[in-house]
């Protein structure tokens, strides 16, 4: 079966078949002809708010549009649900695919009339050309799809690029060895300390998550927690990393550690999203004896801004118990001063980006200034994130900085050298 049966276009398959024909074709070269993948966008909300009888007659009505802005010899396929496959010739170059998709998103522009509704469609568009290096005909339509996502994300028609999909083909190899190393739990965390700026002395220790491959190279986060929070693994990957951290504080406890000591743990927006952390948390609490006052929830501002009224809830719910909320990263996103005041936040971070030249840099003491007279109104503490020298250290005290941590202070090291750093014994 090679054709669509809704649409009467050709399917996938018969697409295919149709660009294999073409590719094999001695007299055609290979720099001629393009695949372009047109796909809806948002259509499941047709189809969930409209019925699929409505979805149905949208697809077909697209397609009869899609096929009113083609040339003569270009084939229209419907390869999936709301994706559109158009195979064309380049008789003036790359720049006829340019023309084809201004045409296409013309046409699909005008609203669509459903029952008693008008729909407006947007799609995405990603073009694959042939000359492009590929084994085969499924390979230059998944170059094309793979553009297309990308087009999702920019918004723009795009092309595919090798050097992006390799990147992609790259990043899904790191996932894959980051759900194993979850699965297994061969990651570790280290602990960077967090200084009092007005004693001097650590108060609290950061923990982060450090990954050593199967080959034995270190993988840094930058690499790897980005792609954590793309497929969904920030979610096992925070579990995994509050309870042990505060399995950690639980330990040094029971070797006679400071008990005054805190542990702060970074929650992405993701997990806030998907997760029940207050449950967690109270679990972490009660299998390990630790006292809430003594966690401290790193939370990033994009995470608090996102949907201020449920993450207050869910704030509401960490404060009772005795946890300390810290906004992670402050000054990087567009807090809403009037929600920033109603949340339960006890301490700003200070992003290093405004901490790192600051002294050099005037703009950036005003600005930080500016940040810690904030925190003082609202009755906030503050740490500075990325302090590296003692003159940086003490002008953040001398402007009223509460905490610090970075290079000067210490670098994130693993649970025993952490504890030697506040072991009673030795201080």
């Amino acid at each position: 079966m090679l054709t669509d049966a809704l649409s009467g276009l050709p399917n996938r398959e018969g697409f295919v078949e149709t660009l294999e024909t073409l590719i094999a074709e001695p007299s055609v070269d290979n720099e001629r002809y393009a695949v372009m993948i047109v796909n809806l966008d948002r259509f499941n909300r047709v189809n969930a708010c409209l019925g699929s009888l409505a979805g149905d007659e949208l697809l077909i009505t697209v397609a009869r549009r899609i096929r009113g802005a083609l040339r003569g010899g270009d084939v229209l396929a419907r390869i999936g649900g709301d994706e559109f496959a158009i195979m064309l010739t380049l008789d003036q170059g790359r720049q006829d695919a340019d023309h084809l998709a201004k045409r296409v998103l013309t046409t699909l522009s005008t609203p669509f009339r459903l029952s008693d509704f008008e729909i407006r469609v947007s799609c995405s568009i990603g073009v694959a050309f042939g000359g492009d290096p590929v084994d085969d005909a499924e390979d230059l339509v998944r170059h094309a799809q793979f553009a297309t996502k990308r087009s999702k994300v920019s918004g723009e028609v795009e092309a595919y690029q090798p050097q992006a999909f390799d990147r992609a083909r790259a990043e899904f190899g790191l996932e894959t060895a980051l759900r194993r190393a979850i699965d297994a739990q061969s990651l570790t965390l280290a602990y960077q300390p967090i200084v009092d700026l007005a004693s001097g002395r650590i108060v609290a220790f950061e923990a982060l998550a450090r990954w050593r491959s199967d080959g034995g190279s270190d993988v840094g986060p930058g690499a790897f927690i980005p792609v954590a929070e793309e497929s969904g693994l920030i979610v096992p990957l925070g579990r995994w990393a509050l309870r042990e951290a505060v399995a950690t504080l639980a330990a040094w406890d029971a070797r006679g550690g400071d008990r005054s000591v805190k542990m702060a743990v970074n929650v992405s927006a993701i997990q806030l999203q998907r997760d029940n952390v207050p449950q967690l948390v109270k679990q972490a609490l009660e299998a390990s004896g630790i006292a809430g006052h003594r966690l401290t929830l790193e939370l990033t501002e994009s995470a608090l801004i996102a949907d201020p009224d449920r993450i207050a809830q869910i704030m509401q719910a960490l404060k009772a118990l005795d946890v300390t909320l810290a906004m992670d990263d402050f000054g990087t996103g567009y807090s809403n001063l009037a929600n920033l005041q109603k949340l339960p936040i006890d301490v700003l971070k200070m992003d290093r980006s405004f901490v790192t030249g600051m002294l050099a840099d005037r703009d950036k003491i005003a600005i930080t200034r500016a940040i810690l007279s904030l925190a003082q109104a609202l009755g906030m503490k503050t740490t500075a994130e990325g302090v590296e020298t003692h003159e940086l250290a003490q002008t953040l005290a001398a402007l009223g900085c509460t905490y610090a941590q970075g290079y000067h202070f210490g670098h994130a090291v693993m649970a025993d050298e952490a504890y030697a750093l506040v072991d009673p014994r030795k201080v």
